[in-house]
């Protein structure tokens, strides 16, 4: 077993820092006394969260980033450690929604929904890799999701990039496995984020079936994000291989461990009696 990390004083990078589970995860993180690179799209979103981690003794800065632009990624090393003096942990939880079957979604829609979640984190992932190396222990953690395990109908191309996420991941850590860099892949179920909120719409998916799909959406998604965040830190202090988060990440755990190809007919029967 893994010694345990000490995360004071340590310093970490987190992408999506701006809400939902990447805020969360900041947040505790700074109770944990670790210094904090905060990335995110959205400026008013990241100031907020630099609000609230900031405290005594903590060094936090604030980037504006679009992890999907790889100019702006190989350019944001330098800027953090400007700030910073150095790098131990990197945090890839930035990521965003796309619903609509395949023949709903344009390669277009796919194009955005992978840059942003899994070329994202294949590019902040090199970029940061160099001063992850220079430090006495590190940790990659990257954000896959329930559906980076199952891949339900209507969610083709989100599915894709987070099962993407995850073999990643998943190589990369035995890549790694004689280093003192280690990868931890993160599985959360439902919290209550904005992604469903936030999620691009395709145009071939009418408005009636578009409120449909949030309400269900919205009704799965209940574990605060300050437990979600709670659950990723301690995994990641415990340098655990996979976190998963919720019981609903945990039952299809077993659910495609019992029935690896055809947990869909399982899935479809009990989401038509949630929606009856």
């Amino acid at each position: 077993m893994p010694e345990r990390l000490r995360l004071s004083g340590r310093t970490a990078v987190v992408t999506g820092a701006g809400s939902g589970i990447g805020r969360a995860t900041a947040v505790a993180l700074a109770a944990r006394g670790c210094h904090l690179a905060l990335a995110d799209l959205h400026a008013e979103r990241l100031a907020e969260t630099a609000q609230l981690v900031a405290r005594e003794g903590l060094r936090v800065s604030a980037h504006r980033l679009d992890v999907s632009d790889r100019a702006q990624v190989q350019a944001f090393p330098a800027q953090v450690l400007a700030h910073h003096v150095g790098v131990d942990l990197l945090f890839n939880v930035a990521g965003v929604g796309l619903g609509g079957t395949y023949e709903q979604v344009t390669d277009d829609d796919v194009a955005w929904v992978m840059d942003v979640n899994f070329w994202g984190t294949v590019w902040m992932t090199r970029a940061f890799l160099p001063a992850l190396r220079s430090c006495d222990v590190a940790q990659i953690v990257n954000v896959s999701s329930v559906f980076g395990m199952v891949a339900p109908a209507g969610n083709v191309a989100y599915s894709a990039s987070k099962f993407a996420v995850r073999g990643f991941s998943e190589a990369l850590r035995w890549e790694l496995e004689d280093t003192h860099i280690g990868v931890t892949v993160v599985h959360p179920g439902g919290v209550a984020t904005n992604i469903a909120n936030d999620a691009r719409v395709p145009d071939g998916v009418d408005e009636a079936e578009r409120q449909r799909k949030l309400a269900f959406s919205n009704k799965r998604l209940r574990m605060p994000p300050a437990r979600a965040g709670e659950i990723i830190v301690r995994g990641v202090e415990a340098r655990k291989l996979r976190v998963l988060v919720g019981w609903d990440a945990v039952a299809l755990s077993i659910l495609t461990r019992l029935v690896p190809v055809r947990y869909w007919r399982v899935l479809r029967s009990w989401i038509r009696e949630e929606t009856t």
